[in-house]
């Protein structure tokens, strides 16, 4: 029962969290910023209008919307929140969950390219460049928590008595992985400094512009995934960067959702203090976070 509250309550909460990051930056530049419930309004009345379909697209345009947020479920249902036993869980699971994302992610462009646009093809490529780069330092972190716990699952590596955060004796490793993590979620995310997701300048747009001929409900479900699979990386950090875990489940979800909040803040704060990347600067910024976990799973080889 409490791993389907906690679950029901992260899906639910995944449209608000994102309003936090545009808060922040209208707070920055003295601005009010948007109503706390904005999005939940979008969803409503994309889910209300009609989808438009070019002449050119096939059935792989309507099914790349429906993969994208399927994918991002999934994740949500492996992720233990709050510190609680997942609904589902398996050992070698988070090998599974992300190439999962990585079906989502394929059935994206696969719908950009079905389009015969050639700016939405130009963002399919830089988005496929740029996500085999940070899935190098996905699997880097995924090696590195295994060196430490010997297990490959969401359930072992945050449920368990000797959960993995940066209080333990391997505090510093994991600071490495939780810097490279972030590089990680902005990547994957299409946030500032990787991609701009304000921006509709076709030329300089990652995501965005991959999903410019989307509309009515296949917008709404492109939305949905986009805000789970944020929230999934948001978490992710935080149970690394948490080191509570108590029995009170109440008290519990509270400190885990306090340190989600913060880690939105933090976006926020980068997004406002930070221009976005030349595109030939990113890859370097990536692989930065690739070098960094692989540095600390070097250092496993002698420690462990």
């Amino acid at each position: 029962m409490e791993a389907i509250l906690s679950f029901c309550f992260a899906v639910l909460l995944a449209p608000l969290f994102p309003v936090v990051i545009q808060k922040v930056k209208a707070g920055i530049a003295g601005k009010q910023g948007p109503p706390w419930l904005i999005n939940y309004y979008t969803v409503v009345k994309l889910l209300r209008k009609g989808s438009v379909y070019s002449t050119s697209t096939s059935f792989v345009f309507k099914l790349g919307p429906v993969v994208s947020l399927a994918a991002s479920f999934l994740l949500l249902l492996f992720f233990p929140w709050a510190g609680r036993a997942p609904l589902c869980s398996f050992h070698g699971d988070v090998i599974m969950l992300f190439y999962i994302m990585g079906l989502g992610r394929f059935f994206t462009i696969l719908a950009a390219l079905d389009t015969a646009s050639p700016f939405e093809g130009m963002g399919a490529a830089r988005e496929a460049f740029f996500s085999v780069l940070a899935e190098a330092t996905i699997f880097c972190i995924l090696i590195l928590f295994f060196r430490l716990t010997g297990s490959l699952s969401f359930a072992e590596f945050f449920v368990d008595t000797h959960f993995l955060n940066l209080m333990d004796t391997h505090g510093a490793l994991l600071l490495l992985a939780v810097v490279g993590l972030y590089i990680v979620m902005l990547t994957e995310n299409s946030r500032v400094p990787v991609d701009d997701p304000a921006t509709h300048l076709e030329l300089t747009m990652i995501h965005e512009v991959m999903i410019l001929d989307h509309s009515g409900p296949d917008l709404a479900l492109i939305e949905i995934g986009a805000w789970f699979k944020l929230l999934f990386y948001a978490a992710f950090l935080s149970c690394i960067v948490n080191p509570f875990q108590v029995d009170n489940i109440f008290l519990n979800g509270f400190l885990f959702y306090v340190v989600v909040v913060f880690v939105y803040i933090t976006i926020g704060v980068v997004e406002s203090c930070m221009a976005r990347y030349k595109l030939e600067v990113v890859p370097k910024f990536i692989l930065k976070a690739s070098i960094l976990v692989l540095f600390g799973i070097i250092l496993t080889i002698g420690g462990l």
